[in-house]
């Protein structure tokens, strides 16, 4: 496939090119009004008690949920003041009509609880209207303008500040990063390939992947809700691979063209043709194996999840689709003019290529000298570094998640303050409004270790609606055993009492994830094993790959849980911990680390698969011929996954500044995974146990390995049972244009191997 790519290429260069930048130019066109159709929820499983209980007191109630809580100071007045009483009430009358399912003063409830302890502060809970979360956010967007009181402090406290804060406050740190970050990767890319032209090469790859990407998203919009967090994955992997694969192709296309003479104008044609069926081949599975992953977590239910993956399939699709026909198309029209804008200290030198031998190398032979010892400190290391993770608490999304001065933040602190002791709450739905009924549950309900109270908010349609409620944050596992306390009380006649509210949504959520995490982790595995298998005909390799992604993933998990839930480095980072993890992130961190170590694994495993069949014929013995290909493997691609790994790590680092908690731990967390699986693992313990496996790495069991030798692609891009390029094929790729506009010529080889 790669080899009829490559013939098109050559014969068609300036055509992709031109045919890219009008497609580049209507998807920016088409993409860039994606953000108009995101949504700003997706947290729920539709199937669980607490979404059902939302959707069934909306269908009988119109929604009683606390949405906004708003809260109304006065420095003069107190809450029995009927100026004040004046000033709030004609505030709230400006509320949109048709926006509001319910708003509750103190002066409607009598409830005391409402007022602060010093009376100059009031409560009013308010209730959006809306079938579903997209259509509440869009209420809260009509609400909160109308609540500013004249006169009055006014701060909005309740799960919708906190989610439109979240959204205020992630959109403006990825813009900041944007534009940090984005400088910084062409500094870096210069320095590394130490000429303009070759640095312009992954923005224009990764400028072109985050265009792309937001474009199909845009597509996909018509066809279900998709969360406005998409994005961050769009900015995250759309930029950062990208980087990788252009730095994959450029690099080997640069080594390719250096071994080639200065004189022969063919050159970029023969150099291409061996890049794309090397390095070509390489991002064409990288590729696949991050999509996979990306979309096993369209296994969830919840969309916030199912978002991030529909972001991180296209991110990735396109990536690869960009570094497997703009660049190379690109790079053949440029030839040697790659080098173009050399830096002032790199004139006159020839372009780095790394040869067989050097520190890389002496590092890899030097740990297989002693692979046992390697792979014993460096496992336990990494063990003892995850092994926070096992004490792991989870809890979901609170305003603890936004910086301090985030206005709902804010808010949140007073309420805590100003009006007592922190109270949770939780709607218990009753199917009855018989008295007695009502009453036996009720006192049932209050009698669960913990409730303060359990008051009836409404009766219709045979349906009672109550409100329970107990002191301390949402998110305490004190909290979440009262909603288990609770749903185990049965209703009237043994039936199922529905429960819903921030504690019971965090409880189906820790449900919903624990029940559909083993889908995601066996799709994972799977299409890991059958891409590394076809890619190098080994059922030992594959199995390994998974055993190192278990190692780093496991040793970020451990720092993130470390750090964020057990509140270590917090001044340092400026956040405050909540005592636990949020429940989702650590799912979206899994997809993205387990396809960018694969990223890694299959740059470092195809040069050694090259190397290995390339010794086939050397007299060697077979674990002597296995160190050699390791020790040059590493070699080669030493320079480059650490260049990549350090491109990575500045969009990735970009994260680890947000303001909001949960940004800041994906960012530390991936820096860590990045970090371990280019240094620790690839240098050091891939070729202490592929040292180790000896021949061992390139087994499979007879049936497999006459599968792979029939269906399998090699590295040099040729099947085992097929010839690498045949005549008609030679022909074509020897006589078509070169990059200077002459032919590349008949006698030439097609492919330099």
């Amino acid at each position: 496939m790669l080899n009829r790519w490559t013939q098109v290429l050559i014969h068609r260069a300036r055509y992709v090119v031109v045919t890219a930048f009008i497609t580049v130019l209507i998807a920016g066109g088409y993409g860039i009004g994606v953000f108009g159709h995101l949504g700003k929820g997706g947290f729920d499983d539709k199937n669980s008690d607490s979404a059902r209980e939302l959707a069934q007191e909306r269908a009988v109630f119109g929604s009683k949920n606390i949405d906004l809580v708003v809260l109304y100071r006065s420095t003069t007045m107190t809450a029995d003041d009927p100026a004040f009483k004046a000033a709030v009430s004609t505030t709230l009358a400006r509320i949109p009509k048709g926006t509001t399912t319910a708003v509750l003063t103190p002066w409607m409830t009598k409830d005391p609880a409402m007022i602060s302890t010093d009376h100059h502060a009031v409560q009013v809970l308010i209730s959006l209207a809306g079938a579903d979360q997209a259509r509440q956010s869009d209420s809260n967007d009509l609400v909160e303008p109308a609540l500013k009181a004249k006169g009055l402090e006014t701060d909005i406290a309740g799960p919708w500040a906190v989610y439109k804060g979240v959204n205020e406050t992630v959109a403006s740190d990825l813009q900041r990063s944007e534009l940090i970050t984005l400088p910084l990767v062409l500094i870096l890319s210069l320095l590394i390939f130490g000429s303009l032209v070759a640095a312009l090469m992954p923005v224009m790859v990764g400028g072109v992947s985050v265009i792309g990407a937001l474009a199909l998203v845009r597509i996909i919009t018509n066809f279900g809700e998709v969360s406005v967090f998409s994005i961050n994955v769009i900015s995250l992997l759309g930029m950062g691979l990208a980087i990788d694969y252009a730095l994959f192709i450029i690099s080997r296309y640069r080594e390719e063209l250096a071994s080639l003479p200065e004189d022969d104008a063919h050159a970029p044609g023969k150099a291409l043709a061996t890049t794309m069926q090397t390095a070509g081949r390489t991002v064409l599975f990288s590729g696949f194996t991050v999509a996979a992953a990306m979309s096993a977590l369209l296994v969830f239910p919840q969309n916030f999840l199912r978002s991030l993956g529909y972001g991180g399939v296209t991110a990735v699709l396109v990536g690869v689709a960009t570094a497997l026909t703009v660049l190379p198309a690109v790079l053949l029209l440029l030839g040697r003019r790659i080098d173009a804008g050399r830096l002032p200290w790199r004139r006159g030198k020839p372009v780095a290529v790394d040869g067989d031998h050097g520190a890389w190398a002496r590092l890899a032979h030097a740990v297989m000298a002693r692979p046992a010892i390697v792979i014993v400190v460096i496992v336990g290391f990494l063990l003892l570094v995850g092994s926070p993770f096992l004490g792991v608490r989870w809890g979901s999304v609170d305003y603890r998640v936004l910086p301090p001065s985030q206005p709902a933040h804010v808010a949140a602190v007073k309420l805590n303050t100003e009006f007592g002791q922190e109270k949770s709450t939780a709607n218990l739905l009753l199917p009855s409004t018989d008295p007695a009924a009502v009453t036996a549950y009720t006192a049932a309900a209050r009698q669960v270790p913990g409730v303060l109270d359990v008051r009836t908010v409404d009766q219709q349609h045979g349906d009672t609606l109550l409100r329970a409620t107990w002191s301390g944050n949402s998110q305490t596992t004190a909290s979440r055993t009262i909603v288990q306390d609770l749903r185990a009380i049965g209703g009237p006649g043994g039936d199922h009492v529905l429960i819903g509210g921030l504690s019971a949504n965090t409880v189906d959520l820790l449900a919903s994830i624990k029940h559909h995490l083993p889908w995601m982790g066996g799709i994972i595995v799977a299409v890991m094993l059958v891409l590394l298998f076809l890619a190098f005909g080994s059922l030992v390799l594959p199995l390994k790959a998974v055993v190192m992604n278990l190692l780093s993933i496991s040793a970020s998990f451990g720092v993130i849980t470390w750090i964020f839930a057990q509140g270590h480095l917090q001044g340092f980072l400026g956040y405050t911990s909540t005592g636990f993890l949020d429940a989702t992130q650590p799912i979206f961190m899994l997809a993205i680390l387990v396809g960018l170590s694969m990223d890694y694994e299959v740059f470092l495993l195809s040069r050694v698969r090259e190397q290995w069949d390339r010794s086939a014929q050397a007299d060697l013995s077979p674990n002597d011929r296995n160190a050699a290909a390791v020790a040059v493997g590493v070699q080669k691609t030493g320079r480059i996954i650490t260049s990549a790994a350090l491109l990575l790590a500045v969009v990735i680092g970009g994260f680890s500044t947000s303001g909001i908690v949960f940004m800041k731990m994906i960012g530390v967390g991936m820096l860590v995974a990045l970090l371990v699986d280019a240094t620790i693992v690839r240098a050091l313990l891939v070729p202490a146990t592929m040292k180790l496996l000896g021949r061992w790495n390139w087994w499979a069991p007879a049936p497999m390995r006459r599968f792979w030798e029939r269906y399998g692609i090699r590295e040099d891009g040729s099947s085992p049972s097929r010839p690498l390029v045949d005549d008609r094929q030679a022909q074509d790729l020897g006589g078509a244009a070169g990059a200077d506009g002459h032919r590349l010529g008949d006698k030439a080889p097609a492919v330099v191997q």
